[in-house]
C-alpha cells in the first residue's frame, strides 16, 4: 500500500517550475509529501476515525517536544482559544476563575478569535495599543489597564514574534492574573531557549494550513495545570464530568457509583455535565497528518528564520520607507511573515505597493484584523481601551506582509526581493 501512495504523490503532486511573475507565491501555505498521505491513510484503514492513536500519540510527542504536562488536541486554533479561554471560567479555579464581568486585557490588533471568547463569555476586554516595532502588546500601558475587576491577559505572540513575555508574566503573578499564550503563529518561537507556549497558565497552537505545521485544520491547548486541563476536557468534551477517553468506559472504577447534582444516585458517569460545553474534537486522520508533520517541524522553523534573516537584510536599506519588524532581546522567533508598515512619510502608499505585488504574483495579507474595533461585529460590544490605539491604527492603515514559509525556496525569495526593488528604485 506504502509503494503505491508513494506513486500516487510523485504523479498527482509535481514539483511545480516557478515562472516568475506568472507562477503564484502565496503569504502562507502547506508543506507536505507522501509521510501525509500514507499515515492519514492508515487512520482511515483502521476504521476508527474519531480521535484514537494517533491523537493520543501526537499529544503524547507534542508535550514532549514543549516539555508541558498536558495536551488536548481539538479541530481548530479558534476552537482552542475558546475552549482555552472557558476553561478559566471553570470554578475548580477558585479565586482566579474567571467570571462575568471580568476584566481581561488583550490588543485590538489581532485575529478575531483569540478576543471573540472574552467578549462570548460575558467578559469586558480591555485593549491596549501595541509597540510599533514589535507589533505587540506595551507592558507598561498593561500595567495602567489594571483594575479591580482585571482577571487575565490574553495575548497572541504576534506573527510569530514572542511579546515581552518576562515582564508580562512577571506582571500576571505580582497582580494574581492568568495569563494566556495564543500561540498559534508562534510554534518554534523561543526566548531565551524556552519554547513559547510554555510561560503562562494556558496556551493554544493551530494547525491550519498556514502555520508552522499543520493538518488540514487542527488545534491544541497545552498547560501543566490539572485543574485547568481538566477543565478544558470537560468544555471539549460536550462539557462532561467523565474524563474517560474516546472509546474507552470507567476509567474512574466508579461509573455507576456517582451523586452530582439533582441526578439520582448511580447515574452514568459518561453522561453528567459540570460545564456548558461543546464538542470540538478532532478526527484521527487530523492527528496522523499532524504525526507527519512534526517531524518536518525543525527544517520548517530552520527555513522561516532563514527567509525572514534574507528579507530583512535585503530591505532594510529602505527603511527611511518603512518600519520594519523588531524583537525583544533574548527572543527568537520562528516567523509566521515578513510584516512592513509603510510610514507616512513614505512617496508611496501601502495600496501601491500591496497592488503592485499581488500584480507580480506575490500574495500579501494584513495584520489580520488590523483594529477589530473598527470593523462592524464589534460595534456594539462592552469595552475599554488605554490610550488611543494610534499604533494599531497606523499598522492598520500602513501594514502588510509577505510570506516566509517553507514553500518559498530562494529562486521564489530572490523573485520577491527583486520585485520590492523594481517598485522602490524610483523612489530610492
Amino acid at each position: 500500500m506504502d509503494a503505491l501512495i508513494k506513486k500516487y504523490y510523485r504523479k498527482n503532486f509535481p514539483k511545480q517550475i516557478f515562472v516568475p511573475g506568472q507562477t503564484l507565491i502565496p503569504a502562507s501555505g502547506k508543506i507536505f509529501n507522501e509521510e501525509e498521505l500514507i499515515l492519514s491513510t492508515q487512520a482511515v484503514l483502521d476504521g476508527w476515525w474519531t480521535e484514537g492513536r494517533f491523537a493520543q500519540e501526537f499529544e503524547r510527542k507534542f508535550a514532549k517536544l514543549l516539555g508541558v504536562r498536558y495536551v488536548t488536541l481539538v479541530n481548530s486554533g479558534s476552537s482552542a482559544n475558546l475552549v482555552a479561554f472557558s476553561a478559566l471560567t471553570s470554578s475548580s479555579l477558585k479565586e482566579k476563575t474567571i467570571n462575568p464581568g471580568s476584566e481581561v486585557i488583550t490588543v485590538a490588533a489581532a485575529f478575531p478569535t483569540t478576543v471573540n471568547p472574552i467578549i462570548l463569555k460575558n467578559c469586558v476586554p480591555v485593549f491596549v495599543d501595541i509597540d510599533l516595532k514589535t507589533k505587540n502588546a506595551i507592558p507598561s500601558l498593561i500595567k495602567k489597564a489594571l483594575s479591580k475587576k482585571t482577571k487575565a491577559i490574553v495575548l497572541a505572540h504576534t506573527l510569530g514574534n514572542p511579546f515581552q513575555i518576562e515582564e508580562i508574566t512577571k506582571i500576571a503573578k505580582k497582580n494574581n492574573l492568568l495569563l494566556f499564550e495564543d500561540c498559534c503563529d508562534a510554534l518554534g518561537s523561543t526566548y531565551k531557549n524556552q519554547l513559547m507556549g510554555t510561560f503562562g497558565d494556558i496556551a493554544t497552537f493551530s494547525f491550519y494550513p498556514a502555520h508552522q505545521i499543520t493538518m488540514g485544520e487542527g488545534g491544541a491547548i497545552v498547560t501543566n495545570n490539572p485543574y485547568i486541563h481538566r477543565a478544558v476536557r470537560q468544555f471539549r468534551d460536550w462539557g462532561r464530568d467523565c474524563w474517560c477517553d474516546t472509546g474507552s468506559d470507567n476509567t474512574c472504577g466508579k461509573r455507576f457509583l456517582w451523586k452530582m447534582g439533582k441526578l439520582p444516585f448511580g447515574y452514568d458517569h459518561k453522561f453528567i455535565y459540570s460545564q456548558i460545553g461543546y464538542n470540538v474534537k478532532l478526527t484521527d486522520m487530523q492527528a496522523a497528518i499532524g504525526l507527519a508533520q512534526l517531524e518536518k517541524l525543525p527544517s520548517f522553523i530552520e527555513i522561516r528564520k532563514k527567509n525572514f534573516k534574507t528579507l530583512y537584510r535585503n530591505l532594510k536599506k529602505y527603511e527611511r520607507f518603512f518600519v520594519l519588524p523588531s524583537w525583544s532581546e533574548g527572543a527568537d522567533p520562528c516567523w509566521f511573515g515578513f510584516l512592513i508598515v509603510v510610514k507616512k512619510t513614505a512617496p508611496f502608499s501601502k495600496l501601491e505597493l500591496v497592488n503592485f505585488l499581488e500584480s507580480k504574483k506575490i500574495g500579501t495579507r494584513g495584520l489580520f484584523a488590523g483594529n477589530l474595533l473598527k470593523h462592524p461585529a464589534y460595534s456594539n460590544i462592552k469595552y475599554k481601551t488605554i490610550g488611543s490605539l494610534k499604533n494599531t491604527n497606523l499598522v492598520m492603515d500602513g501594514g502588510f506582509w509577505v510570506g516566509v514559509y517553507p514553500g518559498i525556496d530562494s529562486v521564489r525569495l530572490t523573485y520577491i526581493i527583486r520585485t520590492f526593488k523594481s517598485f522602490l528604485k524610483k523612489y530610492a
